[in-house]
């Protein structure tokens, strides 16, 4: 099958939808609102759903990863933002250096995992 693929958006939940939008526009990310229960996040043209929904063993269980140019400088600015403090539930795990590339870690305030990610080239 060849198709031209523009995008792809994963839906991921939110425990509290309005405090989980919060966090995401915090983070830097555009929202625009889709429905009374729904947003699409963007960012340097890429995007993700959030939803007013959850499902315990769905969130415990979702994962995203985020490629970004320079994991360290990532680092350092969400770092200064201090969302742990502001958020409850919200954990921040410095970079860690593998063999192919560095990440660091972000559970947003219903759990999800972000993989924030850069790759050695």
């Amino acid at each position: 099958m060849k198709h031209l693929a523009k995008s792809i958006r994963p839906f991921i939940g939110a425990k509290n939808f309005e405090l989980s939008r919060s966090f995401y526009r915090d983070l830097g990310f555009e929202e625009t609102v889709l429905s009374h229960n729904m947003s699409v996040f963007k960012t340097d043209g890429l995007a993700f759903y959030l939803q007013d929904g959850y499902i315990k063993d769905w969130v415990d269980n979702t994962m995203v990863f985020l490629e970004v140019e320079d994991v360290d400088r990532f680092w350092n600015e969400l770092v200064a933002l201090d969302l742990p403090a502001k958020y409850a539930h919200v954990r921040l795990t410095p970079s860690r250096s593998y063999d192919w590339g560095k990440e660091c870690f972000l559970h947003d305030p219903s759990g999800i995992l972000w993989h924030i990610g850069e790759f050695n080239r």
